[in-house]
Order: C-alpha cells, then structure tokens, then sequence
C-alpha cells in the first residue's frame, strides 16, 4: 500500500503540466509556480534533514512516503521538482514581442514522461535505485511516454518530426529510467535525469528538422 501512495503522489505531478494545457495559467506562471514549489520542498527538506523537525504530521507523512534510502538524502519528492522545474525552464517557448506564442511540447512532454511514465515503470519493475529494471518494464516505459509525447509533438511539428521528436524523447526518458549513474558513490536519482534526457532528445529532432 506504501507503494502505492508514493506513486500516486509521483502522479500527481501531473496536475502542473495539466493546468497549464487546460489554460488556467500560462507557461511564464507554470514556471513560477514550479519555482514557488521547489522552494516550499527544499524548505522542507532543510527541516527534515538539517533542523530534524519533530513535527508529528509531517513525520507520519514522511515515513508512509519516503523509502528508507531517502531517511538520510534527499527524498525523490524534492528532486522530482528540480526534474520538473528543470525542464520547464530549459525547454520553453520562445519569448519577447516578436515571438509567436506556441506551445511548448519539448517541456510538457518531459514532464509528462517523468510524472505518468516513471511511475509506472517504477511499480512494474524494481524499487530498489541500485537494480536494473527488466526489458519489459523498460519497454513499457519507452510505450507510455511515447503516447504521452506523440500527441503534443505531432500537434506542433506535423506527423513526420512529431513522431521522430516522440521517439526519441521516450528513448532519453527510457534510458535515463533503466540506466542510472553513479557518482562518488551516490545513486543520481532518474526524477533528475529523465526531463533533461528526454528534454535534449526531443529537441535534438526539432534542431535537425529545422
């Protein structure tokens, strides 16, 4: 059951994408808000960490939701915002007077990937960061981001680049999921990775077709 609230708390990242696609803010707001959000986490995570705040609400959430590698890191909530937030501000639309208003599907699509897709992935596969995933949970992975992507870069790229730029973001997502890099001993989260991997990718193919 842990499990599952902790994705269904991954999911719901979502809603940051899907209130700008839904039109109730704009992607210069988007970002605000991520900005604000990454903020108000890493605030909690000073608390939590640092201070060793014994606060009995914010210690029962903590222990339904964080793994017990994270007791002592940074847990994957927070660095699912710097991913997000990440990619939000590294592939956004063009701005300024002479800049025609598009949607940016380069940004979306890497936050869709990482907050519908890892998920996912992580509930078919293994939890433990250290373990690589099976080839059929990756491949699922690669399947749903895909979908995910498709959509928004075929809208804004027509049906040949749409799908190339598709594919080859959901391949940066799928790695950045399967392959996760070890740096002076310290596991680097795929909640940083899969945005800017999928993110670089996608706008690879757009930079080609250009």
């Amino acid at each position: 059951m842990g499990e599952l609230k902790r994705r269904a708390v991954h999911a719901s990242g979502t809603g940051f994408p899907a209130i700008y696609l839904l039109g109730l803010v704009t992607w210069r707001q988007l970002q605000g808000l991520l900005l604000l959000a990454t903020a108000g986490v890493f605030v909690l995570e000073f608390l939590r960490l640092v201070v060793d705040v014994e606060w009995w609400p914010l210690n029962r959430v903590y222990d339904e939701l964080t793994r017990e590698y994270e007791a002592d890191n940074v847990a994957g909530y927070a660095l699912f915002m710097v991913g997000a937030t990440l990619a939000a501000l590294a592939f956004a639309p063009p701005y300024g007077p002479d800049a025609v208003a598009v949607e940016p599907p380069i940004a979306v699509s890497a936050i869709l990937m990482l907050s519908v897709g890892d998920p996912i992935s992580g509930y078919l596969g293994s939890n433990d960061a250290t373990t690589a995933k099976e080839v059929g949970v990756l491949a699922v992975m690669f399947l749903v981001c895909f979908a995910l992507a498709a959509p928004i870069t075929v809208m804004h790229a027509g049906a040949v680049v749409g799908v190339a730029a598709a594919v080859a973001g959901a391949l940066g997502a799928t790695i950045a999921d399967g392959v996760k890099p070890v740096i002076r001993g310290y596991v680097v989260d795929d909640n940083l990775t899969i945005p800017p991997a999928a993110g670089a990718a996608m706008t690879a193919v757009f930079l080609l077709a250009a």
